[in-house]
């Protein structure tokens, strides 16, 4: 860098977290809707990432999988729509869940989906595009 042109850099100036996550997919089974105690609907499903990226031998394609949830109406809206092979966007956020079994500590990282989007047509599919908030209403 030229003199004088340095980036800046502030000491113990107050930033809020981010906790934000956007991904876009394939869905790798058929969403499953169950409820709580309470009657709270809960989706969960597994999204299929794709991403290619330059290895020593060329071109290297990898697949990521992510666990997501969905609460409430978004859930039961989302149920007809949220089949195996159908491409979505999702934003959300991450949640790191912990529990215990047979005395070991365990903890899985899943995705909170507050925003859906459907995105490309599943081959069977005649339509079916459209976004949904964490409401249950169409964008």
């Amino acid at each position: 860098m030229a003199p004088g042109n340095s980036p800046s850099v502030e000491i113990g100036v107050n930033m809020t977290d981010l906790n934000k996550v956007t991904l876009i997919g394939r869905l790798t089974k058929d969403i499953d809707v169950g409820y709580t105690q309470n009657g709270a609907a809960i989706g969960k499903f597994s999204l299929a990432v794709n991403r290619s990226r330059n290895g020593a031998n060329g071109k290297v394609d990898e697949v990521s999988y992510f666990n997501c949830k969905i609460f409430g109406k978004l859930a039961e809206t989302m149920k007809p729509y949220l089949l195996k092979g159908k491409q979505i966007g999702i934003t959300g956020y991450l949640k790191q869940e912990r529990w215990e079994k047979d005395g070991q500590s365990q903890s899985m990282v899943t995705v909170g989906v507050e925003e859906i989007e459907l995105l490309g047509k599943k081959e069977t599919e005649s339509n079916g595009y459209g976004g949904y908030d964490a409401y249950g209403y169409g964008e």
